[in-house]
């Protein structure tokens, strides 16, 4: 069966945004690219790159880990503002919103119903896991569907922002184990656990 992975940057102080919900690695962000992160990421997870850094990057690697990514509506509209409806085409692509209504990009499935229910589906097809990209609320509502985390810990505090788990989530202590950590000389840390 795939696994459901929240596969997301964390501040230290436990952000993954700015208050504004802006990505944090765009034009005016405040999230520190260092060449070693860069080139894990690249050597890791080359699928978890957006097109436009993919193309610049020269990536073609399919990846290993994920074949479908997740994400909200508020996330989704970002790469929608910068003029890319499909960020990710070369991953199945499903946005979740009751608002948003027709898809802006032709591969791009808009899910309005039960994330849930819809995750359940997903992971009982063939195939490789699934990359819960964020945001917090709808993390928060995947929250108990989430079967590994891989936190890719910057070394920067924040103050405030939006949450790992959004600004919403219910009281809902989990132990986590660890299954694998990887330190850059640079700061961040890659902490993956499984539930």
């Amino acid at each position: 069966m795939r696994k459901l992975v929240y596969y997301i940057a964390s501040t230290v102080d436990g952000f993954i945004a700015g208050p504004d919900g802006s990505d944090p690695t765009g034009p005016g962000g405040f999230w520190p690219v260092p060449a070693d992160y860069l080139e894990h990421l690249v050597a890791h997870y080359p699928e978890t790159l957006p097109v436009m850094a993919r193309e610049a990057l020269g990536v073609t690697a399919e990846g290993t880990h994920f074949d479908t990514v997740l994400e909200g509506r508020k996330s989704y509209e970002i790469g929608l503002a910068a003029g890319v409806p499909d960020a990710y085409p070369h991953l199945r692509h499903l946005v979740f919103s009751t608002t948003l209504g027709e898809s802006p990009a032709e591969a791009v499935e808009v899910v309005a119903g039960d994330p849930v229910a819809r995750v359940a589906e997903l992971k009982q097809e063939d195939g490789k896991d699934i990359w819960l990209i964020g945001g917090g609320a709808l993390a928060a509502s995947l929250y108990g569907e989430i079967d590994r985390l891989i936190i890719k810990l910057g070394p920067l505090t924040t103050g405030t922002g939006i949450p790992l788990f959004g600004r919403d989530a219910a009281f809902d202590p989990r132990v986590w184990k660890l299954a694998g950590h990887e330190v850059m000389e640079s700061g961040a840390v890659f902490l993956t656990y499984d539930r």
